[in-house]
């Protein structure tokens, strides 16, 4: 099949909004943790995640309708649900991915190394973007970010491995005591909390509405597919920087913005050589910038459609949205930046724990009425649906009933 790049965009933007936190940060610190050990939880969670994710792009085009649509369909208690998780979430994601790129920032233009002022320029800069641009700016800036990315992330993997003198270990590990925290963390931001499955209805509809010609359902398919096998490779490469550079070397992983990014780049240019510090800053920076401005549209998005099926309004509360996320992130950098840690590691387990609930709605919202029968999932997808939903309500109760 030839790949028109105009038509894809959502299947990036999920895959941009992805790549960032899980990857960086969390896969980073998997690899250097434990080595290639935790390969087995990478590959198991995308595997049954994968159907849930894709009934968000299914749907929309299917009905076109986003997921926040079907389940107001399947009950308004859904969506209240949704908008309090995801009022009780919004700003410590939008703060987390902030403050890495806020750090990765000060290190490649050196001109303050305070945290705060970048996460609050980074902020205005983003907003800017998106009130300006919309989502037509969003969609072709993405494009570059993820070329850049896999051509770099796969460079400095290829390096590590030609330069790696020690004898590689594949044995499997299951984390216990602290360390089954690290793993839930983990699984519930690997590939992305499953509400991104929402984020990507709605984009795709935004993409169906700058589309001279409406992309069929396989087109959309495939649009995902690409941006989810992209997620999952890239996961891999930076669990194979952590293994091959940190693994062993007693080095920890810095908990501050600032000093996590000079690790990180250092990771890089370990492998690669002190010339390539530039390219190797920005695609890191890039990658994060992009997580940035696509969490910070989806929110917005995400609620003002909330807002608009619950009380029945006409009216976009996308800017207003947009305004109270960008406010309440700049407040916890102000007034909780020293508890950052910990509030990621609540909207992280909570991610986890909710998975669960959407992807039981999204499968349930593929196999309604609302759902054209020629356009509802496979024999195939519904029984990796049931196995799936099956693993993450096991997890979720393992992780509960160990606490």
């Amino acid at each position: 099949m030839r790949i028109n790049l105009s038509k894809l965009g959502p299947g990036l933007l999920f895959a941009g909004a992805a790549i960032g936190v899980s990857h960086l940060v969390q896969s980073t610190r998997a690899g250097a943790d434990y080595g290639w050990g935790l390969i087995w939880a990478l590959l198991l969670i995308n595997l049954f995640k994968y159907p849930f994710f894709q009934y968000g792009p299914r749907y929309a085009q299917a009905t076109g309708e986003t997921l926040l649509d079907g389940y107001h369909k399947l009950g308004k208690g859904y969506l209240w649900a949704y908008f309090f998780v995801n009022l009780g979430t919004m700003f410590t994601i939008q703060s987390a991915v902030t403050v890495v790129t806020a750090g990765l920032a000060s290190k490649l233009f050196g001109i303050t190394d305070n945290i705060v002022i970048w996460s609050i320029i980074i902020t205005l800069f983003c907003s800017v973007i998106l009130v300006l641009g919309r989502f037509h700016w969003l969609d072709k800036f993405i494009k570059v970010i993820m070329i850049s990315l896999a051509l770099s992330s796969v460079l400095a993997v290829g390096v590590a491995f030609y330069t790696n003198e020690s004898t590689l270990s594949f044995q499997q590990i299951f984390p216990t005591g602290s360390g089954l925290l690290f793993l839930i963390a983990f699984l519930g931001w690997m590939p992305a909390p499953l509400d991104i499955s929402i984020w990507h209805s709605i984009w795709t509809l935004e993409k169906n509405k700058i589309q001279v010609k409406r992309p069929s359902l396989s087109e959309s398919l495939f649009d995902f597919n690409v941006g989810y096998i992209a997620t999952t490779f890239l996961a891999l490469c930076f669990v194979g920087l952590g293994a091959l550079v940190m693994f062993g070397t007693g080095i920890e992983f810095s908990n501050q913005g600032g000093a996590f990014a000079g690790q990180l780049i250092q990771l890089y240019t370990s492998n690669l050589g002190e010339a390539a510090y530039g390219l190797i800053a920005v695609a890191a920076f890039s990658t994060m910038l992009s997580t940035t401005i696509t969490t910070l549209d989806a929110s917005p998005r995400a609620m003002s459609k909330t807002i608009q099926l619950l009380f029945k309004k006409e009216k976009s509360y996308y800017i207003p949205w947009l305004l109270i996320l960008g406010l309440g992130t700049g407040c916890i950098f102000l007034f909780l930046l020293s508890e950052m840690g910990q509030l990621v590691q609540i909207a992280t387990v909570l991610s986890f724990i909710t998975a669960p609930l959407y992807a039981f709605l999204n499968f349930r919202l593929v196999l309604s009425k609302q759902m054209p029968r020629e356009h509802q999932p496979k024999k195939g997808l519904k029984v990796l649906s049931m196995i799936g939903l099956l693993v993450l309500t096991g997890f979720t109760l393992f992780y509960l009933f160990s606490l």
